[in-house]
């Protein structure tokens, strides 16, 4: 049986002059998520606090061009810090005209005073490469420090051209350290890479975290192989290839791993290509390989190539033991909104859909945000200049009221 979602929708923001970026983490420390985001034009980082009205404070300004981000405890104080990579674009502002010496990244360390205080927080240097645009924080190599992936997106020689995959290896001290060691993990194999996901428990055997990218050669999974001290990468899919010759795009935009019957590697759902219109789902066959079903079609490319399609999400949010997957769309409409895909034989390419919110999405963070057992979700609008502009952008909120399945949370 399955059982349709149901959400209930909240704004936390509107207004918004920009948005871009959400994620999800316990800034205060009281076990409730919070949220942070922001959009690439004013360079000011929000949090909204777990709270009745969901309070706004400002994180820290200055930024131009913040563009991904991550969180993790870096100070060790106990509570999440931001890590944020910015300076992508020069003048022009288009993936045309990458910063030569931008695509830095900070870490913005958390003053762990539960938003008492208006000053800004603290910022420190990592490291950079140009072109930055999605960065990871997590362990990919060891246990012992944490790590940031960094991942260009384009460089300045040419926008289709190979790019340096390269990793940062936290210091002694991450206070007095001018920069993080860096080494390339990869500077071969990809192009225009656009979506990063870290997953933990893909590796058998390890406690280790990988990385699923999309990019112009399609859905790519890279994980680093401690028993040979080396990276490894797995091809599972080239993406979409037949709008190459109008629209310039190819391959994958953004990505997530699903689990179904106990295998938390059973599926790849895609965003297809940069910025695409096509859904793709990716499931092993039983020889293994991946075969990609083509599930829907969002809208036409527009005069710069681009769909409407940004972000996938996969996460359980019946309670049934199996991922469902959110697509995020930017819009116009009515290619606009969060679009729900469950399965119900993913092996013969067959997933229920359904339609759960109308308002322009750029990002998506999941958490359970009022403690109720049930995943919520999060949507910030996608208003980026020479892109794509939302109508009235905002934050909001969506609490599950789906019945969860096998449990008394209804």
């Amino acid at each position: 049986m399955v059982t349709p979602p149901r959400f209930t929708a909240e704004i936390v923001a509107e207004q918004l002059r920009d948005g871009y970026w959400l994620e999800a983490p316990d800034i205060t420390g009281d076990g409730s998520p919070d949220l942070f985001g922001y959009g690439l034009r004013l360079g000011e980082i929000y949090w909204y606090a777990n709270e009745p009205g969901w309070p706004r404070r400002l994180i820290t300004d200055g930024y131009r061009m913040p563009v991904g981000a991550d969180y993790a405890d870096i100070s060790g104080n106990g509570h999440p810090d931001v890590v944020v990579c910015y300076e992508l674009y020069g003048p022009i502002g288009t993936i045309h005209d990458p910063d030569e010496a931008g695509g830095k990244i900070d870490w913005i360390e958390n003053p762990g005073d539960a938003g008492k205080s208006e000053e800004r927080w603290k910022k420190h240097y990592i490291g950079r490469a140009t072109g930055m645009h999605r960065l990871r924080v997590g362990h990919f190599t060891r246990t012992d420090r944490l790590e940031v992936i960094g991942l260009p997106i384009v460089a300045k020689a040419d926008v289709h051209a190979v790019l340096p995959v390269v990793l940062f290896t936290q210091p002694d001290d991450v206070q007095s350290a001018a920069e993080w060691p860096k080494t390339v993990i990869d500077d071969t194999s990809f192009r225009m890479i656009h979506g990063a996901e870290k997953r933990k428990g893909l590796i058998p055997g390890s406690d280790l975290e990988s990385i699923l990218l999309a990019s112009d050669e399609g859905v790519t999974w890279l994980w680093y192989d401690a028993a040979q001290g080396e990276w490894r990468k797995e091809l599972i899919g080239t993406g979409e290839l037949t709008q190459f010759e109008e629209t310039g795009f190819r391959g994958s935009g953004d990505l997530d791993a699903g689990g179904l019957g106990g295998n938390p590697f059973a599926y790849v759902a895609a965003i297809e290509p940069f910025h695409g219109n096509a859904v793709g789902v990716y499931v092993k066959d039983a020889d293994g390989g991946w075969q990609r079903t083509l599930l829907d079609v969002y809208g036409d490319p527009n005069e710069n190539g681009e769909g409407p399609g940004h972000q996938i999400v996969c996460a359980d949010f019946d309670g049934d033991g199996d991922d469902e997957f959110l697509v995020a769309l930017r819009g116009p409409w009515p290619w606009q909104g969060v679009m729900y895909y469950k399965a119900i034989d993913a092996q013969r390419g067959i997933w229920a859909k359904w339609r759960v919110t109308d308002e322009s999405v750029a990002r998506i963070a999941t958490a359970d945000f009022n403690g109720d057992g049930r995943l919520d979700f999060a949507t910030i609008a996608y208003s980026v200049q020479n892109y794509y502009v939302a109508k009235d952008a905002k934050v909001m909120l969506y609490r599950n009221e789906t019945p969860q399945v096998g449990s008394d949370v209804d």
